[in-house]
């Protein structure tokens, strides 16, 4: 059974930082694409960061230089570091793998 589990979400004051965890299991962890996508209230979700299992990361433009996706495939687990928070980065954040398993996502909340 595939299970990926996010954690590190929280309320934090705009500037702060976090860093979310996404621990998986059930699959082989070092082959998959790893994916963190977010969703406001009224807003479809958006895909906010990538990373292969060669390492490769892409970013959405609206989080360039702020964010940083990682992982770690002795632990099974994918993490984003989130710096320079915004208001308008409040949404839930769930992690993907490869094209089918979800999270059942982290709520961040960044108040002005």
């Amino acid at each position: 059974q595939v299970q990926l589990v996010e954690s590190g979400g929280d309320l934090v004051q705009a500037g702060g930082s976090l860093r979310l965890s996404c621990a998986a299991s059930g699959i082989v962890f070092r082959i998959y694409s790893m994916y963190w996508f977010r969703q406001a209230p009224g807003n479809q979700r958006e895909l906010v960061a990538t990373i292969s299992s060669n390492y490769a990361t892409n970013y959405a433009d609206s989080v360039k230089g702020r964010f940083t996706i990682s992982r770690d495939n002795a632990k099974n687990t994918v993490y984003l570091e989130m710096n320079s928070l915004k208001p308008e980065d409040t949404a839930v954040y769930y992690c993907r793998a490869g094209a089918a398993f979800w999270g059942q996502g982290t709520q961040v909340t960044v108040s002005s």
